[in-house]
């Protein structure tokens, strides 16, 4: 099977791992030079048996619209599906209809109503964009004097959402869709924050692991029942055939499984710790959703993986490229060890925020998690920094 894989971060290059990995004809657009299978070809000039689009973005615009119009077969929702990302305000108000447990919320194009309702909360207070901001648009504060003033910077661009503050450990559970039905994949938990112990601004995702320990089968199974699967009938409902990735962002509450917030596609960082965990192959799971006709059921190595993603300079509030990454080749033979190219420019220079995805296997999440670290002292460039506790505590981190 030829497989084209739409983006060019980390994520993508996971995915074509993975695809390269299960014996599929690869091609990636446009990618990053340090993605092999990378071309300047846009995607409906690409001739592949199936597609799969990585980024928020693309699947907002329309993307996946244009190429099914051209007969192509995609795996990602059309952009009324990307809807449920694309608009938070939207999301919310689909998981109302469908009954999913959620944070008590509300919508706002003004400052009045929305600092009335913040007062109206116990705190901490949480201020969500309404539309796309690359995992960086929430502000998560105990001050309200804080929270009042994001909001307004936040409304002059647009509209926002304010919502309680959930408590508990936070989980990543992805379910693949074929319009009717869907199977979850094996649990993530990310890390936002761009700081050592949840600390400074949320970030597009410093780093990931899984599995989940204390996130158990039949608390996965509930997650399904009252979150994913209710959701996926509403979308319906509303006449919306979603094919794509539902990524639901839940907190584990004392009440159970809450959505925070649903995405359209894989996570990034935790797709890099997905896509390694296969012992079934993935890429025919996806064709089957992209076609509407899921049947399989999806296998994962017992074994953990850990994720640790290397930073710029100024990231997340702004990025220094152009530094020479040096160590790479000190990687090549160190077992069970695996890095994905997400803001890599010509001749291994830095060209983005996140740059590179160290990723290692182990027989539990501590192991994975001490060899992920041994492989990135091997690595730096001049403002390189990464945090030092990704997968720490997987008995219970609270989400951040």
């Amino acid at each position: 099977m030829r497989v084209c894989v739409i983006g060019g971060g980390g994520r993508e290059h996971a995915l074509a791992w993975a695809a390269d990995r299960w014996g599929h004809d690869v091609v990636v657009t446009r990618g990053n030079p340090g993605i092999p299978w990378s071309t300047k070809r846009e995607p409906l000039d690409i001739d592949a048996d199936l597609y799969v689009i990585g980024p928020d973005q693309p699947l907002a615009d329309g993307m996946a619209d244009r190429l099914r119009e051209a007969g192509k077969v995609v795996f990602g929702p059309s952009a009324d599906g990307a809807r449920l990302e694309a608009s938070k305000a939207w999301m919310k108000e689909v998981l109302t209809s469908a009954g999913v447990p959620t944070a008590r919320h509300e919508s706002f194009t003004s400052l009045g109503p929305a600092e009335a309702f913040l007062r109206e909360l116990p705190g901490p207070y949480v201020v969500k964009t309404d539309y796309l901001a690359l995992g960086k648009g929430v502000l998560v504060t105990p001050d309200l004097d804080e929270a009042v003033a994001d909001a307004r910077t936040k409304l002059a661009t647009g509209a926002i959402v304010v919502e309680e503050h959930l408590s508990g450990p936070e989980v990543s559970l992805f379910a693949v869709c074929d319009g009717e039905r869907a199977v979850a994949l094996a649990p993530c938990q990310d890390h936002k924050r761009v700081g050592d112990g949840d600390t400074g601004p949320n970030t597009g995702g410093m780093g990931a692991y899984s599995p989940v320990p204390f996130f158990s089968p039949p608390l996965a199974d509930q997650a399904m029942q009252t979150c994913v699967l209710p959701t996926l009938e509403a979308l319906r409902a509303a006449g919306v055939d979603y094919r794509g990735v539902l990524y639901c962002g839940l907190m584990l509450t004392d009440d159970g499984p809450k959505v925070i917030e649903f995405n359209v596609r894989f996570g990034d960082p935790e797709c890099q710790v997905l896509m390694p965990r296969f012992t079934s192959d993935p890429m025919q799971l996806l064709l089957e959703a992209a076609e509407g006709r899921l049947a399989s059921t999806p296998t994962f190595d017992d074994r953990a993986a850990v994720t640790v993603v290397l930073a710029s300079e100024g990231y997340p509030a702004s990025a220094r490229t152009g530094d020479k990454i040096l160590g790479l080749d000190d990687l090549a033979g160190m077992d069970d060890v695996l890095v994905f190219n997400a803001g890599v420019g010509p001749d291994s220079t830095t060209a983005g925020g996140r740059v590179l995805n160290v990723t290692a296997t182990g027989p539990t999440v501590t192991a994975a998690r001490d060899r992920a670290y041994e492989a990135v002292a091997r690595i730096s460039w001049p403002g390189m920094h990464f945090r030092h506790d990704i997968a720490a505590a997987p008995e219970g981190r609270p989400g951040s």
